[in-house]
């Protein structure tokens, strides 16, 4: 094992969760994992874009372009292969792995989930539905949670959470960036760091 536990980060979108662990690995928040390769599987997303500005290696895995489920799994697998990864880190990736893939990797894939788990989680809850559900239930606190992931969505063993308070009059777009800036984007770097710190004692 290196001094370092190598690290995917598999993403959909924007990747602003990716810049949170980018920007940590700069400040030296990071510094038992080394991210080596951004996956995605929308050949539009941002994240490829800031992980090419920080000269990060990607790749983007098209579903569409694969015959089922496995095969799009298979490809991920060989790419994470090819640079040797420790870690895989799901950062707004929208897409569901299977236990067959889950599996392959116990304890050394985790999530960023926008609510306190066991609330608000689980299939069908992502994105702003988390937070216009927590709004709808009228719940004073909500928060961001990391687990590892496992076959259950949502389901796996959690590494950390952190609360955050839910203000009067807020919207599902002004909660949801509260809950990024004061948890997600604090939360995801520090578990990160954990998970690798061990990946590397190993």
């Amino acid at each position: 094992m290196s001094n370092k536990a190598k690290i995917a980060v598999l993403v959909s979108g924007g990747g602003t969760n990716l810049q949170a662990l980018i920007d940590a690995q700069g400040q030296g928040i990071l510094k038992n994992g080394s991210i080596e390769l951004v996956v995605s599987n929308n050949a539009n997303a941002y994240a490829l874009t800031r992980a090419q500005n920080a000269g990060i290696q990607t790749a983007c895995i098209l579903k569409r372009e694969y015959a089922d489920q496995a095969a799009f799994e298979q490809a991920i697998k060989d790419v994470l292969a090819q640079h040797g990864i420790d870690l895989i880190v799901l950062a707004g990736f929208m897409a569901i792995l299977s236990e067959d893939f889950t599996s392959a990797y116990p304890k050394r894939i985790i999530n960023v989930h926008p609510s306190l788990i066991p609330s608000f989680c689980g299939k069908g809850f992502y994105g702003l539905r988390v937070h216009e559900a927590a709004l709808e239930k009228g719940v004073k606190v909500t928060g961001a949670t990391v687990h590892f992931v496992n076959e259950i969505p949502d389901g796996g063993e959690i590494i950390l959470q952190k609360a955050v308070e839910v203000q009067e009059g807020d919207t599902p777009e002004v909660l949801q960036k509260r809950v990024m800036e004061q948890a997600e984007w604090k939360l995801l770097p520090a578990a990160v760091e954990l998970v690798s710190k061990k990946i590397v004692k190993e």
